[in-house]
């Protein structure tokens, strides 16, 4: 039986125009000059020359409208006046920043020269091979990595061999030709793993007494050396503190990555363009937002014309018709990024300086002992946003500040009472635990058991599974690995 039925339902949507905002919102600097890259090249009425504009932004709404559909226009009831204009100097285009449109887009050069492999194989034509055991060499330089390992299991690498190449060879053959290539530069390349890479190293250094109780320590007692078994390698060898000592140190002195160490092992190192600059101006903290987040955008000067035609025209063909539509939707879509980038800078702006005066007390001195416990909640309430604006703001974004360029995300910490009940950072806690820690005694580590009590005796009642999750955040070993003889 069919019923009537009233039903109240309260729902948000999120228009096209919103969506896009948000996005722009959580791009850092340099994704964001992409970002208006790319829409520069997918819109031709948006346009960044500076001496064609006839776009006014007062003639547009300020509200977004996400019920255009071009196709249920009629063109006679666009108002062309609307998107013309002889105002060539739009507002967000008077206000200063700190970048000037004259200065050159710089990027750091690296040098080109021959790769790792390469040179691995420059280096085995010194030696005199046959083409069976050349081709064998050839094909295990190959196969390291970057860090100068060899990974593969010999045995696959005779498969491919014999698949590839149709080389048929023996293990024993592959380990003859491996140890030629143990004798290339960087000293350790070719190992199969940390234990052999050290070893090599150690064989080709010159022989003294404390490398030969190295060189015993990696082949005979390499867990004991890697746990830290220091009492269990002095009793093994029979050795004194002291020689025990000097042979550490020779192993300290080794590459665990040879491949790394090679000058012509480039990579292209992505530099972090800070987003905002604090300075501190007269005992007063001064916040700039990076030029490259306002880029002078405009309306095409080609569009208008363009329009300016068809409103001239008398008689309009369905062709131009079609086009006139094509047009409004692109002018509209370029209104629409134009304005979402000033929602952007505003929203950046106000977000970080919420931030930089809660925070202010750290950002005069740049003591992290004066970092406020704060988190999203207390910025959104305070600057009226939501809580997930902040965190686009926070989670990728950095600023330069007179102690060092930091992550906006790091300024914000949970927080802990100490035992007069005042509320402390977490970060204030993790400084004080990494000071105690680094004061120890090394040959006598403090346990997390201990850490706590003396955290406690300092004001901060904290628990041994909290200290040892504070240690592990600030990537500290056990009291057991950080031991020194």
């Amino acid at each position: 039986m069919l019923k009537q039925y009233l039903q109240f339902k309260l729902s948000q949507k999120l228009s096209p125009q919103q969506i896009q905002l948000m996005k722009l919102i959580q791009l850092p600097t340099q994704a964001f000059e992409q970002r208006v890259k790319q829409e520069l090249e997918e819109n031709p009425a948006l346009d960044n020359n500076k001496s064609e504009t006839d776009y006014e932004e007062d003639s547009y709404k300020d509200e977004f409208d996400d019920s255009y559909d071009s196709e249920s226009i009629n063109t006679d009831d666009i108002n062309i006046d609307e998107y013309l204009s002889d105002d060539e100097t739009p507002n967000y285009r008077l206000q200063a920043n700190n970048y000037s449109s004259d200065d050159e887009e710089k990027s750091v050069p690296y040098a080109s020269g021959t790769t790792f492999t390469q040179h691995l194989i420059n280096q085995l034509n010194t030696f005199r091979l046959n083409d069976h055991k050349y081709t064998i060499a050839e094909f295990l330089v190959g196969s390291i990595n970057e860090n100068g390992y060899l990974r593969r299991d010999l045995n696959d690498i005779i498969d491919d061999l014999a698949f590839t190449q149709n080389i048929f060879t023996s293990e024993e053959e592959v380990e003859e030709v491996l140890a030629i290539i143990h004798k290339l530069e960087p000293n350790g390349v070719g190992a199969r793993n940390l234990q052999e890479c050290l070893a090599i190293q150690l064989e080709r250094k010159p022989k003294t007494a404390a490398t030969a109780t190295a060189l015993a320590i990696i082949n005979d007692a390499f867990e004991q050396f890697t746990k830290k078994h220091y009492q269990k390698l002095l009793q093994k060898f029979g050795i004194s503190e002291e020689a025990l000592r000097d042979a550490i140190l020779e192993i300290e002195k080794l590459n665990p990555k040879p491949g790394g160490s090679y000058a012509g092992n480039n990579k292209v190192v992505e530099h972090v363009v800070p987003d905002f600059t604090v300075r501190i101006v007269e005992g007063k903290l001064e916040l700039t937002l990076n030029g490259r987040n306002a880029p002078e955008l405009n309306i095409s000067g080609e569009y208008s014309n363009m329009l300016k035609g068809y409103k001239e025209t008398k008689n309009k063909t369905k062709s131009q018709k079609d086009a006139v539509l094509f047009i409004k939707q692109k002018l509209d879509s370029a209104k629409w990024f134009i304005e979402a980038i000033k929602q952007r800078q505003q929203t950046l702006l106000v977000t970080m300086n919420a931030i930089m005066h809660y925070q202010e007390a750290y950002l005069l001195t740049g003591d992290e002992m004066e970092l406020k416990p704060m988190i999203l909640k207390d910025i959104a309430d305070q600057i009226d946003m939501d809580v997930s604006t902040v965190s686009r703001v926070a989670n990728s974004k950095y600023v330069d500040t007179p102690y060092g360029t930091k992550l906006i995300k790091e300024f914000f910490s949970e927080s802990m009472k100490n035992d007069q009940g005042e509320d402390v950072s977490t970060r204030e806690i993790k400084k004080i635990l990494e000071n105690v820690i680094n004061e120890e005694d090394k040959k006598k580590p403090l346990t997390d058991e201990k850490l706590s009590k003396i955290l406690k005796e300092k004001g901060y009642p904290i628990a041994r599974r909290t200290v040892a999750k504070y240690r592990e955040q600030l990537d500290i070993p056990v009291a057991r690995l950080r031991k020194e003889i």
